[in-house]
């Protein structure tokens, strides 16, 4: 329980308490009324001295600074080691524009013919001039895997096999005969690099002998160094590209070429039937049937070869000549 308090002195805190407060809100007032800075001006005049003398400062050094490497420059600079590095990257191009070309899924297995032959595929049993003409005048690789099979249709199944494979095998190694050059060139031109590089600091080192006492050589010799250090860049940079393609187009044949045996493996079954009963012969355009069977009949009964009389020996000779007693 608060004790007893006279109300004079109640009177007297409360008025105290109400000149604190406006007291405190006239201070802050004050304070939040913008008015004059309380920096002296020879203050500010020096600090917006330090700020333009900053800025011509950085000024300055933006316009005294070093230019960047320039690439074409250093190109230039790599020496006459740039040259069979640039006969090479126009190879490594060329090559890869030709291959991009050249084994494009449509032009290895064109979309009409594998229509044709997944025809066919499903009709049963085949005759090989329907497959035949099926392949027309196309030069794609199934077209020459299918043309070769149809040609030796009625022999036996393995023979048919040997005879797909080994066509598919010529008509890859056909795509692939390209490739092989930037597999090459992946290898040559590191080399041609380095050779530059190694040329570029023999050089270097030699001039920087024979520089006079005064000069500085080892701005120099660094000069040098990143000069010769060119040809092996521009070496890398031709190889790592062509390492690249060459492992895409190597990828790209394998995957053509392991759809032309899918294709081929259900082909060779169609022409089972015939194996041992007919053989077939290109004649103009058309492939015209022979029956194996008729022509061994034939040849069994026809006239036999005569046989040719005994030649008689030297020594039989002899005995005949030698007169009796």
């Amino acid at each position: 329980m608060l004790p007893h308090m006279p109300n004079h002195w109640l009177g007297f805190d409360c008025l105290k308490l109400l000149r604190c407060f406006f007291l405190f809100a006239l201070i802050f007032c004050a304070a939040s009324v913008p008015g004059r800075s309380q920096v002296p001006d020879r203050e500010i005049n020096s600090l917006e001295r330090s700020a333009a003398i900053n800025r011509e400062v950085a000024k300055t050094v933006s316009n005294d600074a070093k230019p960047g490497i320039d690439f074409f420059t250093l190109l230039v600079q790599g020496g006459v080691f740039m040259i069979p590095i640039g006969i090479v990257s126009i190879v490594v191009v060329t090559i890869v524009f030709d291959r991009m070309i050249g084994l494009r899924t449509g032009r290895l297995i064109p979309g009409k013919l594998r229509r044709d032959l997944v025809q066919l595929n499903r009709q049963g049993d085949l005759h090989p001039n329907e497959l035949f003409q099926a392949c027309g005048d196309s030069r794609s690789a199934l077209a020459n895997v299918m043309r070769n099979v149809s040609m030796y249709a009625g022999r036996p199944l393995k023979d048919l096999q040997t005879v797909a494979q080994e066509t598919a095998q010529i008509e890859a190694d056909r795509a692939y005969s390209n490739v092989r050059w930037l597999n090459l060139a992946a290898g040559v031109a590191p080399l041609l690099g380095l050779l530059g590089t190694v040329w570029g600091l023999i050089r270097a080192f030699h001039d920087t002998t024979q520089l006079t006492a005064g000069q500085n050589r080892a701005d120099f010799l660094a000069v040098g160094i990143y000069e010769a250090l060119v040809t092996t860049l521009a070496g890398l940079m031709v190889a790592i590209p062509a390492a690249v393609a060459s492992h895409y187009f190597e990828g790209r044949v394998t995957k053509v070429f392991g759809t032309i045996s899918e294709i081929s493996s259900g082909m060779l079954a169609r022409l089972e039937h015939l194996e041992g009963k007919s053989r077939f012969e290109l004649i103009g355009r058309e492939l015209v049937q022979r029956d194996v069977r008729s022509s061994l009949a034939s040849g069994l009964a026809g006239p036999s070869m005569p046989v040719p009389p005994p030649v008689s020996t030297r020594a039989e000779k002899m005995v005949k000549n030698k007169p009796l007693g």
